[in-house]
């Protein structure tokens, strides 16, 4: 099993190039259900969990080509030759419950296992389900899979969450796509990703209004066509590239940035002392003063901050100047990381969803494991900031959800290194 090596040198500086969006783009994918057209994706990233969602799509009878070296994929569900999940697909990866709604806005049937990914809480999919079951499907869970039937065609209806589910509203906005009449989902998550969505449902013809806010309205309509939409923005690897130089020092231009993908996660940078200036081309990333500030996080829905950049945030805050709290109110279990960073000598105390951070002046490399695709960068990150060496293993999970992290980083000056395993 392959390892990551870093050994941590000082600061960094230079440009990193950031990647389409990975949840974005699992999302656009199963929108090709949606029609007989083709769907072509532009900026798209080059990670497993797009391979992974390739797979699955092809074994309903989707065609899915990727050119370009992988940044462009095209799509053509013309023929459809199943109606199934398997298990052995949809077990490495939750976005995989994103084909649910598709095939059965199209053709009124679908199964789908109960899928798996990342082990950092239940993250059940009851909401799913609930809100396809406002549609009009109906629904039965037996050995391990959704059986999911609308014989006659999903119905407009209203979808009212009792909280922000990004994956639950995705399935929805695409169902309601082709729904009879007229879908209201409430309490709807208001990400970029879901606004990105909305805007390649609209290019293949779909009527949908309010996409960025907590009200979406849709009209559904008999059919929807072929498009070509560029990706947004991986703003989690936007996030975690904007901590390297805050956590080492130096300046770092990443190539793509956007301020209003991550104004919270932007604003506490700022209050710890890093300095974030747009740039005709993204965002500049300075810190030159030494230790960063601590500062305290709370992880909330959009447009709060990301649940998906609290273990990175973890690491800077273990050299900060001072206390700081970070509490997870998104996903339990997800502070995996944290004893793998007390390992490299950081002060961690973990009541609950609350971990207490103490900065100390540096961290010392270590052997770790990751355990989760965000844990897994944070260690890398850690790393940089350590002094001597740091070997992260089990890095298949850094593979879901970065694309080339040892280029783009010894890129800017990082000294890091992938070692083969045996």
């Amino acid at each position: 099993m392959d390892s990551i090596l870093v050994t941590g040198n000082g600061p960094l500086n230079g440009e990193i190039p950031i990647a389409g969006a990975k949840n974005a783009c699992l999302t656009l994918m199963p929108a090709t259900l949606l029609s007989e057209e083709p769907l072509t994706l532009t900026n798209a990233p080059r990670l497993s969990d797009i391979r992974t969602m390739t797979t699955l799509l092809q074994s309903l009878g989707a065609e899915v080509s990727s050119l370009q070296d992988g940044k462009v994929l095209a799509m053509s569900s013309h023929d459809l030759t199943s109606h199934k999940a398997d298990y052995d697909i949809v077990r490495k990866m939750r976005a995989s419950i994103l084909v649910l709604g598709p095939m059965l806005a199209r053709d009124g049937q679908a199964v789908v296992s109960l899928p798996g990914g990342c082990a950092i809480g239940a993250r059940p999919v009851d909401l799913h389900l609930t809100a396809l079951e406002a549609l009009g499907a109906e629904m039965e869970l037996k050995d391990g899979y959704v059986h999911a039937k609308a014989p006659g065609g999903l119905k407009g209806g209203i979808i009212e969450f009792p909280f922000v589910s990004v994956g639950a509203t995705e399935n929805a906005l695409m169902a309601a796509t082709l729904a009879k009449g007229t879908t209201v989902i409430r309490t709807a998550a208001r990400e970029p990703e879901i606004v990105d969505l909305a805007d390649c449902l609209r290019a293949m013809g779909a009527q949908i209004e309010g996409d960025g806010t907590s009200e979406i309205t849709i009209q559904g309509v008999d059919r929807l066509h072929g498009a070509t939409h560029p990706v947004v923005t991986d703003r989690i690897e936007l996030g975690t590239y904007m901590l390297a130089p805050a956590i080492c020092g130096g300046e770092v231009e990443l190539l793509g940035g956007r301020i209003d993908l991550l104004q919270a996660f932007i604003e506490k940078l700022d209050a710890a002392g890093v300095h974030v200036q747009e740039t005709p081309r993204g965002l500049k990333v300075a810190q030159r003063n030494g230790r960063v500030n601590a500062v305290d996080v709370v992880t909330e829905p959009f447009p709060g901050f990301p649940t998906d950049l609290q273990a990175q945030m973890m690491a800077l805050m273990c050299t900060a100047n001072g206390v700081s709290v970070l509490e997870e109110k998104i996903f339990e279990n997800r502070f995996m990381h944290a004893p793998e960073l007390i390992r490299m000598g950081a002060q961690i105390d973990v009541h609950g969803g609350t971990a207490t951070v103490t900065g100390v002046e540096r961290l010392k490399g270590a052997p770790v494991m990751a355990t989760d695709l965000r844990a897994s960068v944070s260690l890398i990150l850690a790393g940089l900031a350590a002094g001597g060496e740091t070997v992260v293993s089990r890095v298949y999970h850094l593979d879901r959800g970065y694309e080339h992290v040892v280029s783009k980083l010894s890129g800017v000056g990082a000294k890091i290194e992938r070692i083969k395993g045996q």
